[in-house]
Order: structure tokens, then C-alpha cells, then sequence
């Protein structure tokens, strides 16, 4: 079994989402100690955004060198996603929708013939085996019937964009208001973790 860990958030100290990934791992982990896992970071090493230039090579266009470097790492990544049966996401909210370069990444997995085909009735993914668990942070409060539900332009993505792709198991671990003050923070952190720790039973 092997697991893929993506955290995008531009925080190091102090970010939840990447406390929040990490205590995922741990817990597959102790269920399953010898999980093969792979982690990715697209804050310390980002993967350029989907251009024209990346377009055309892909249809044969000559490449310079930097762009087959980001040519490279955008197939390891998706040779990483492939091959990964758990994926784990550190996923903030940012400006009410996902980091950009958790976006570029999603861009460089979400390849025709690879994670989906398009069939005669619309897409169809490939990758529906995979169990998804995104480690969701929320400065606000976006979830269930909140005031601000409508601008939720960061889970409803993430489950359009993986569900292209296949993928309907999909766990969001959740702290949200972590924005609103130490108290609100410390409440969200501790029913995230709670989350977490269901995911061993």
C-alpha cells in the first residue's frame, strides 16, 4: 500500500492544515505500520502553472531546459498520484478557494487518457480505487447551513475536480474558525482531531 502526502500551505509554524495532514498519516500509519509513503510539498517545491508552453510540448513542440525540468517533475507527480492508494491532502482556504499551486498540481494529475477519459456521454475518471482524505482549514465558518456556505469555493472544488477523476471517497478532515480568536481555534483543532482519530477505527 502506499500513500501520497500533499500539503500546500504557504505556512510552516503555525499552519493547521499541515498539523492536520501530518496527524492524518500518523493515523493510517498506526493502522498499517509498513504504509509506504511519499510526500510531496508545493510550498517548498511548487510545480509551475499549466501554460501554452506545456501545451505544445505535449503535442511535440520543442522545450527548453527549464521547462522539461517542469515538464519532469509534473510526470513524477502524476506517476506519484497513480501509484498511490491513499491520498492525503493539507488543503487551506485561500480567498475562499485553494492555494494556486495546489491548483498547478491538480492541473498537471488531471490528464485525458491517464486519471480520465472522455467517453460518450461526458468524462469518465480512472482513478476511482483511491481513498481521498483532504485536511481541510478555514479562517471562517463555510460549512453546513453557515451564512457563508455559498462562498465555498474550496471543498465544493476539490470534490468536483477529484470526482472527475473517480474519485468518490473522499474524507475532509475539518477545522474551520480557526481565524476567529484562540478559543474558536483551539475548539476546531480538538473536533478535527477527534475526526482523526475515527479514521483508526
Amino acid at each position: 500500500m502506499k500513500l501520497l502526502h500533499v500539503d500546500s500551505s504557504i505556512l510552516a509554524q503555525g499552519s493547521v492544515s499541515r498539523e492536520l495532514s501530518a496527524d492524518v498519516v500518523a493515523t493510517f500509519l498506526s493502522r498499517d505500520p509498513g504504509l509506504a509513503v511519499i510526500r510531496l510539498d508545493l510550498a517548498a517545491t511548487p510545480i509551475g502553472h499549466l501554460t501554452g508552453a506545456h501545451l505544445a510540448a505535449a503535442q511535440g513542440a520543442p522545450a527548453d531546459e527549464a521547462l522539461k525540468s517542469d515538464l519532469a517533475m509534473g510526470q513524477a507527480a502524476l506517476e506519484e498520484f497513480l501509484a498511490a492508494d491513499i491520498v492525503v491532502i493539507g488543503a487551506p482556504m485561500y480567498n475562499l478557494g485553494v492555494p494556486s499551486q495546489l491548483k498547478a498540481w491538480i492541473d498537471r494529475i488531471s490528464v485525458a487518457g491517464k486519471t480520465f477519459r472522455y467517453g460518450e456521454h461526458g468524462p469518465v475518471g480512472l482513478c476511482g480505487g483511491k481513498k481521498l482524505v483532504i485536511a481541510s482549514s478555514r479562517g471562517g465558518v463555510y460549512s453546513g447551513g453557515s451564512p457563508a456556505a455559498n462562498f465555498d469555493h474550496q471543498e465544493t472544488y476539490l470534490i468536483a475536480a477529484f470526482g472527475l477523476l473517480g474519485i468518490t471517497d473522499i474524507t475532509f478532515i475539518r477545522a474551520e474558525g480557526v481565524a476567529m480568536g484562540p478559543e474558536a481555534r483551539s475548539v476546531a483543532l480538538a473536533s478535527a482531531k477527534r475526526e482523526t482519530a475515527a479514521l483508526a477505527a
